[in-house]
């Protein structure tokens, strides 16, 4: 029964990012006179559907994305009509396709934007454990202490506590001011250096006094402005992230297994947010969304970075692909959608469930 409930909180999370990654194709298509015939919430035979206009809006019984049928959306059905999609000149297509992504980067940003504007939770400058060997427990720091400044500079959360350490990293001691209880504190402790993974698993020198959060959080809010620029900078760490987690797939930097979640992963992820409250999964439905737009740019056949390649190549040819050679591209993609779908479940199942399967044959 908790799975299925993680099943549905995850159909809910994810259904409004396909919606709008199909609603900007919906919407640039409408734009530039193309006939939209269908807009489908999932794929299979339709729950639902209701037609307005030239469109039929309908929800598929299989819940795993959405599509627009378009009319003359292959050049095989192409009939040279003005309302269909091949009747377009390239740069119109493009916009059709490239605002797909580009609506879920915008849905990422305003997520984010609400987030800092009403609010997100921050660990604070409480400690939490202690890391056996470092200056501040050599020191005499004790778990529940609470740092509130670094060489006179005042803190409140974790996170500037360990930029002020990255800063001072010619020094080999910080005075740390803490609060034991209400007594206040000052002593002076150790820098070391130490190797941390960082975000994307590498290994990376960082100056360490050996402190570590607790559980102690407060709610930080910024002003109408200032939230906008911070939401502008998360969308643009994100996707630096990505696209350098993605090299670092492709150089065999990190591990595919070890990176790569597929839906069962995403259900077991979405469920740990949900336990976090509603801002975690409001922040995690950006990171999603700002993903899904980086996903669907990838340079694959079937995805929309695929078909922005081949509007190139038919820019430079003066002349699309022949209806033979679009149908051997389609199906490689599909193929490829298929193997990275069975890859990344498969690879799901043996990291969740890899001990029990051990054990059932032992």
């Amino acid at each position: 029964m908790l799975f299925l409930q993680d099943i549905f909180i995850t159909l809910l999370v994810l259904s409004p990012l396909i919606v709008i990654h199909e609603l900007g194709h919906f919407l640039l298509a409408k734009k530039n006179g193309v006939r939209v015939e269908r807009f489908s919430l999932g794929f299979g035979a339709a729950l639902w559907k209701k037609k307005k206009a030239h469109t039929e809006y309908c929800v598929g019984s299989i819940p795993l994305g959405g599509y627009i049928k378009m009319a003359g959306d292959s050049l095989e059905d192409c009939k040279g009509r003005p309302y269909e999609y091949y009747s377009q000149p390239p740069g119109k297509r493009f916009q059709i396709i490239f605002f797909g992504p580009v609506f879920n980067y915008i849905l990422g940003f305003m997520l984010l934007w609400v987030l800092f504007f009403t609010g997100y939770p921050a660990s604070t400058t409480k400690i939490g454990a202690l890391k056996d060997g470092f200056g501040a427990q050599k020191a005499g720091l004790q778990v529940g202490d609470k740092i509130i400044a670094i060489d006179g500079k005042k803190i409140v959360l974790f996170e500037d506590l360990q930029k002020i350490i990255s800063r001072e990293n010619t020094a080999d001691t910080v005075t740390v001011t803490y609060l034991r209880g209400n007594e206040e504190r000052s002593t002076p402790v150790q820098i070391r250096e130490s190797s941390i993974d960082d975000s994307l698993g590498q290994k990376k020198s960082v100056p360490l006094i050996g402190v570590s959060p607790g559980d102690e959080e407060i709610v930080l809010r910024f002003g109408f402005l200032e939230s906008f620029g911070r939401a502008f900078s998360r969308c643009v760490d994100i996707t630096v992230l990505t696209y350098k987690g993605l090299w670092y797939m492709v150089t065999r930097r990190i591990s595919v297994r070890e990176s790569v979640t597929g839906p069962l992963g995403i259900v077991d992820i979405i469920s740990h947010a949900r336990s976090l409250g509603l801002r975690a999964l409001l922040s995690l439905a950006a990171i999603l969304s700002i993903n899904l737009g980086i996903f669907n740019l990838l340079p694959l056949p079937i995805l929309d970075g695929g078909h922005i390649i081949l509007l190139a190549v038919e820019k430079i040819r003066r002349r699309p692909l022949t209806a033979k050679a679009e149908e051997v591209i389609t199906n490689i993609g599909f193929s490829m959608m298929m193997f990275l779908v069975v890859f990344v479940t498969y690879n799901d199942i043996v990291r969740m469930h890899g001990n029990k399967i051990a054990g059932f044959f032992k």
